[in-house]
């Protein structure tokens, strides 16, 4: 909505799981190239966790798109919320499987068939669920005798479990020892902190297309803090504080476009200073060429469209976008 304004060619701060965006911090180097040998090498079981909004299914997109398409046959689970039954029949399906039998056995058989036909062929088989913290303990027992799978000298499927911290958590517990026994590597995805959080901002501009990007020191040190360093905060925070100051025209994200977006939002709002840059809008008196803000007199969407005097930035948008609302007549 507001690339042409700011010199973009893509979305900035878009919330699907690009790779070509993924910031890659010393950690998430780590459990990228952690991630990758870990497959490649056939060492089993592999975990990933992070909090939520950290990158772990850009991530792991990443490492997918990487591994090369010649050597690997990969099945991905998206939703664990299954039974165990759901589970092989959807673990099957996304390998290609298109005949999935109704017996458990028969699956598992077909399952083993594809695993030693492609091992035969030099392949490495794969399977990767997502959300891993969802699993129940009965899936998790499957998956583990799924790890049996292996020839005299490897195994047979590589099994990656990407998940919040809360996977942790779970693997921890006392019946699951033999499960966290036979992972061969772990991994995690902290949160941003400090100069990682404009540094993050600054490389998704730029892979964007843009140049330095128009944030004010103060309204990236308002990111940050209501953020706590999660990128996927970050970018929604960014890509509507972005809305605000094109619906304003402004051609430099400042801090009251952060207030404002943290409040249409229900965020907590940063801190701010008394005195700030003068603003089109309610809640604001002129005092002297500056404009003293009172607490909590920025509006939200909703209620900032209900003064007539001041319009929304929805509608200041709407009227960029060339959309007017018609009255109809009888």
């Amino acid at each position: 909505m507001y690339n042409q304004f700011f010199g973009l060619r893509k979305d900035p701060f878009n919330l699907t799981p690009d790779p070509e965006f993924l910031y890659l911090t010393p950690q998430h180097k780590e459990a990228l190239a952690g991630f990758t040998y870990a497959i490649l090498a056939r060492k089993g079981f592999v975990v990933l966790t992070g909090e939520a909004g950290t990158g772990k299914t850009t991530l792991l997109t990443r490492v997918l798109q990487h591994l090369p398409v010649d050597r690997v046959q990969s099945s991905v689970i998206v939703n664990p919320t299954l039974t165990p039954a759901e589970f092989l029949e959807a673990a099957l399906l996304d390998f290609g499987i298109r005949e999935v039998p109704a017996s458990k056995a028969q699956r598992i058989a077909i399952l083993q068939n594809l695993l030693w036909t492609g091992h035969r062929a030099g392949k490495i088989s794969a399977l990767v669920i997502d959300e891993a913290h969802k699993l129940s303990l009965e899936v998790l027992e499957e998956i583990r005798l799924l790890g049996n799978f292996e020839s005299a000298e490897q195994k047979l499927l590589q099994i990656a479990l990407i998940g919040q911290s809360e996977l942790d958590e779970l693997l921890n517990r006392d019946h699951l020892r033999q499960f966290k026994q036979r992972i061969a590597l772990r991994a995690s995805i902290p949160v941003l902190k400090g100069e990682e959080i404009g540094n993050y901002v600054r490389h998704r501009w730029r892979k964007a297309g843009g140049g330095e990007p128009p944030f004010s020191s103060d309204a990236l040190a308002g990111i940050g803090e209501v953020s706590k360093g999660i990128p996927r905060v970050i970018n929604v925070l960014c890509d509507n504080a972005l809305m605000q100051a094109f619906g304003e025209g402004s051609i430099s994200v400042e801090t009251r476009h952060v207030v404002t977006a943290c409040q249409d939002l229900r965020f907590p709002e940063p801190y701010t200073p008394q005195k700030a840059a003068p603003r089109i809008g309610a809640g604001a008196e002129a005092t002297g060429g500056e404009v003293t803000l009172y607490p909590n007199s920025m509006r939200t969407l909703e209620r900032y469209g209900m003064a007539n005097a001041h319009p929304s930035v929805l509608s200041r948008l709407a009227g960029k976008l060339g959309f007017h609302q018609r009255t109809e007549t009888a």
